[in-house]
């Protein structure tokens, strides 16, 4: 079985950034520095969703499905700083070469920690392999990368549902919930800066694993569709995913299995 890894990220403003470009005196607060570039952004666009090169970092949480396991984990601050986090996750990519799967990972997240990694000098060869690179399998990746929007190696399964035009993407707290399964719990993305502000971080983390197990467990939906699982194959890796967050025992998958009514 070739592993699969979900993933997702979640990022603040960064100030730091937003700071140096629009040289804003050191007094300003952090609070007022992001605010400066909300209303910025408002001007220029009608909303205050902040460009790539802007988001830092905070969190990326991963599911990983392998031969012998489901497991959870989140690579985040204040554990790790930005470019730490960043690495790691390159680092997974280099040593597992799982299939990648996101949910908008090709719109927002991938294309975040392309800049900020450069930012930080993330050294990730694997994930940028071509059909170039030094690896036995290279010249596989010529056909099937990480990159390419049309490959599956990275599957944004947004995209791909939607046939990779914007107007019939769907919402994954939808779709989830349609399917019986909790969608989001507590938060979403637009709570994030100010959760950080309060310094609830470990909310922050627990909100964006429970995006990535409702993106398996999506995806799970998908392989049955397109014939990669019987009914039977997508009971059984349910109750893998089940068995594993049990275990776990935290509040956050407490409250989630609670919500999980599909069976």
């Amino acid at each position: 079985m070739m592993p699969t890894l979900i993933f997702d990220i979640e990022t603040i403003p960064d100030v730091d950034g937003i700071r140096r470009l629009n040289e804003l005196p050191d007094d300003l607060s952090d609070f007022e520095v992001a605010e400066f570039a909300f209303q910025q952004r408002r001007a220029s666009h009608g909303n205050d969703f902040l460009p790539h090169h802007l988001q830092r970092v905070v969190t990326i949480s991963c599911a990983m499905r392998d031969a012998s396991q489901f497991r959870v984990f989140s690579l985040s601050e204040p554990e790790s700083n930005e470019g730490q986090i960043i690495q790691r996750f390159f680092d997974g990519v280099e040593r597992f070469t799982p299939q990648i799967v996101s949910w908008n990972g090709g719109g927002f997240d991938l294309p975040v920690l392309h800049y900020r990694g450069m930012l930080h000098g993330v050294s990730a060869p694997r994930y940028w392999d071509l059909g170039d690179g030094d690896y036995a399998d290279s010249r596989d990746f010529k056909w099937n990368n990480y990159i390419s929007r049309y490959h599956t190696r990275h599957l944004d399964l947004m995209d791909m549902l939607a046939m990779y035009s914007p107007r019939a993407n769907a919402p994954l707290d939808d779709l989830a919930k349609l399917m019986g399964y909790p969608g989001k719990l507590g938060m979403d993305g637009s709570a994030v800066w100010s959760a950080w502000q309060e310094g609830r971080i470990a909310e922050i983390r627990d909100y964006c694993e429970t995006d990535v197990v409702n993106t398996y467990l999506v995806y799970l939906r998908f392989q049955c569709m397109r014939g990669h699982l019987d009914a039977a194959g997508l009971a059984s890796e349910q109750a893998v995913v089940r068995e594993a967050l049990g275990r776990i025992g935290a509040p956050h998958w407490e409250a989630f299995l609670a919500e999980w009514t599909e069976t």
